[in-house]
């Protein structure tokens, strides 16, 4: 195992009826004045974002808002919010939503903390990031695991560009979770979630000769939790503990703590990135569309850990770790479909991809072939692509 530091500082509020606490937990980290960041109206609509600014004004809480933010949310929303948190001089931005609003409210909140600064040129680190406003969460989709995690992703539209930033000023000051706001969730954003949770553990966890037994069991468990879960969920929305159990995996899943003693990898996000950059697809669909071709074409190197993800969270009774690798990679790839996500290019939408769309995609992913995705064997844009292949 090697050695870590855990730092999960977000305060969880979690279950029925905690929305009416935010105007207090704001007032319990000093702040007066508040951007409320949301997606679409539904949230005006549904009396939620009325709820949460009357419980902003009982606490005595100033507050404005700020809607509009879609799936891949992008860069020039996030700047909009910017401008609009500082003519508000808001110190704390409050997100309603689910990773997109969370991760919009970040980029606003270390845009508005270093107005002389492109928030860009924060995000490509050619500024280093030192400041930021406080950031806090009321979480209505789960998926992302941006409430709890260090990360927070933008797309820039104009750049064709994708990326995400880490930083411990992306951690939530407080998250309040309540399932049953899930119950009204369309379909596809649930399956997306589900796909979502259980990629930000398999990304931490494909990661070999490394012990860490601990660590393994609650990544198994999640995954295991999640699938269960999401077919109860996806069977009846109303089924509040099978709701609770995916909501809190969403947390736990991207919370590092999925990862201590091992690290994390991330080249599958990286190659579903840049997907949902050039063609604007939803996230989890990028992830679930090529992770088992990314499984087939590394899985020799780490046939043992393959071998115990198949054992331990599909129940694969096999003594040949190559084949248990194999049954545990078709298993994950049979979920994804028995719950209507796609598994291939072109059940994603993208069909008879050109070379020159693969190579773009390739080079994307791999930033320009300057960076090489994967522990368990470094892949390089040649790589990239015959992943992007096999996946069609």
């Amino acid at each position: 195992m090697n050695n870590f530091i855990y730092h999960a500082p977000t305060k969880i509020i979690f279950g029925k009826d905690t929305v009416k606490e935010a105007g207090e937990e704001a007032k319990r980290i000093g702040t007066g004045r508040v951007l409320i960041v949301y997606g679409s109206e539904r949230i005006r609509q549904s009396g939620l974002l009325g709820e949460v600014e009357d419980s902003l004004d009982k606490a005595g809480i100033a507050h404005d808002a700020f809607g509009g933010v879609k799936a891949n949310p992008t860069l020039a929303h996030a700047e909009e919010g910017v401008k609009k948190a500082i003519d508000f001089e808001a110190n704390l931005i409050l997100a309603v939503g689910g990773g997109s609003v969370i991760d919009t409210a970040k980029g606003i909140a270390h845009g508005a903390a270093n107005p002389d600064k492109a928030l860009w040129d924060i995000w490509t680190k050619k500024v280093p990031l030192e400041r930021s406003l406080k950031v806090a969460a009321i979480l209505t989709i789960p998926a992302a695991g941006s409430e709890m995690s260090d990360s927070a992703v933008l797309t820039n539209e104009e750049a064709g560009k994708k990326l995400g930033i880490n930083t411990e000023f992306n951690r939530c000051a407080f998250a309040i979770m309540n399932p049953d706001l899930a119950e009204s969730l369309p379909d596809w954003q649930l399956k997306n979630g589900i796909v979502d949770i259980m990629m930000h553990t398999l990304e931490r966890y494909f990661i070999s000769d490394i012990k860490c037994d601990l660590t393994d069991s609650i990544a198994e468990g999640v995954i295991r939790t999640v699938r269960d879960n999401g077919r109860l969920a996806l069977r009846d929305r109303s089924d509040y503990d099978a709701m609770a159990e995916i909501w809190w995996a969403s947390s736990v899943s991207h919370n590092n703590l999925t990862e201590l003693g091992r690290g994390k990898d991330f080249s599958v996000h990286k190659i579903g990135m840049a997907l949902s950059a050039r063609y604007d697809y939803t996230h989890g669909a990028t992830l679930s569309a090529v992770w088992a071709s990314w499984a087939r074409y590394l899985y020799k190197g780490a046939a043992d850990r393959f071998a115990r993800y198949a054992r331990n969270v599909w129940g694969i009774d096999t003594a040949d770790d190559e084949q248990a690798a194999i049954l545990g990679i078709n298993a994950t790839e049979s979920f994804f479909r028995e719950i209507g996500m796609p598994v291939s290019l072109r059940e994603l939408g993208l069909d008879a991809p050109t070379d020159e769309e693969i190579h773009a995609l390739a080079l994307h992913a791999t930033m320009d072939d300057t960076v090489k995705l994967s522990r368990i064997r470094p892949l390089d844009a040649s790589d990239i692509e015959k992943i992007y292949r096999m996946a069609v």
